[in-house]
């Protein structure tokens, strides 16, 4: 794992967002929606390949649940990179792989994305994800 760090504040950083990404796994790999959103903000923003954004708790709740009924997940996260641009922001990137279970058909396949989160800093001092971006790494089918 790649850490860009400088201070032990940048540390404190890094752990503090390490430790809202290992929930948001642990939350995803157990299809807990209720987890899920303990660590998005509020008013996060959740941007899905193929998907309009889906902003603010309650959207992101029914996206959430929606994903968990159609598939279920067996994915690890890797931090590659935590970069505090200010004072309650940071930007994060990261790379994840495992697979996924096609609930429907009960098929496993094959999951790896690279993912960018910007955390915000909350009211209580809990680095929280502001916005969540990610996309395929797999290859395409031929």
């Amino acid at each position: 794992m790649k850490k860009i760090v400088k201070s032990a504040d940048d540390n404190l950083v890094q752990a503090s967002v390490e430790e809202a990404l290992q929930t948001y796994e642990t939350a995803l790999n157990a299809s807990d929606t209720d987890t899920v959103l303990t660590v998005f903000a509020s008013d996060g923003v959740f941007m899905a390949p193929n998907s309009p954004s889906t902003v603010g708790a309650d959207a992101i709740r029914a996206a959430y649940n929606g994903i968990f009924q159609a598939i279920t997940f067996d994915t690890e996260l890797t931090v590659e990179e935590v970069v505090q641009v200010a004072p309650n922001w940071a930007f994060v990137r990261t790379s994840s792989k495992g697979h996924v279970t096609v609930n429907a058909i009960k098929q496993r396949v094959p999951d790896a994305n690279h993912e960018l989160f910007i955390f915000q800093k909350s009211d209580d001092s809990k680095w929280k994800i502001a916005r969540y971006s990610f996309a395929t790494t797999n290859p395409l089918p031929h």
